[in-house]
């Protein structure tokens, strides 16, 4: 695909978000900022009892790379479980946006991956009612 393509699909992504708003009652949700331009994520998951995703909504401001970053993120975490995601890398997300970034601008194409995993680590870390850590069925 040539550059222009790539602009369309994250300017797609950027005017006509997939998932922007909030989840009534998510399951966990985090929220980052970006502090060198200003951009912010909030993600919401609802996880079922199988561990999986079932709806990724995000809500924030910003550029429109991490804003479609966001988008991007909502639309490929659904149907995931958590066990997959805690697998997801930056270089997947990279992948995901499928345009090339400076430096710079990875920053603020990976900040909703910076807040997933997060999300992440702090579902390893929180305590059940049982005591135990959070954990999801393979898969």
């Amino acid at each position: 695909m040539n550059e222009e393509l790539y602009d369309d699909y994250i300017l797609d992504h950027y005017e006509c978000p997939y998932h922007k708003g909030h989840i009534e009652c998510p399951t966990c949700a985090h929220s980052e900022k970006n502090p060198l331009c200003g951009d912010q994520i909030r993600l919401e998951l609802k996880v079922d009892h199988q561990g999986k995703v079932s709806e990724a909504f995000f809500n924030g401001k910003g550029c429109a790379i991490s804003q479609a970053g966001a988008s991007i993120l909502c639309q490929h975490v659904e149907g995931k479980s958590l066990n997959e995601l805690r697998g997801f890398q930056a270089p997947d997300m990279l992948r995901l946006l499928k345009v090339p970034l400076t430096a710079t601008r990875q920053r603020c194409g990976l900040l909703c991956f910076k807040v997933l995993k997060t999300m992440m680590y702090s579902l390893d870390q929180a305590p059940t009612e049982s005591g135990e850590p959070v954990t999801a069925s393979s898969g």
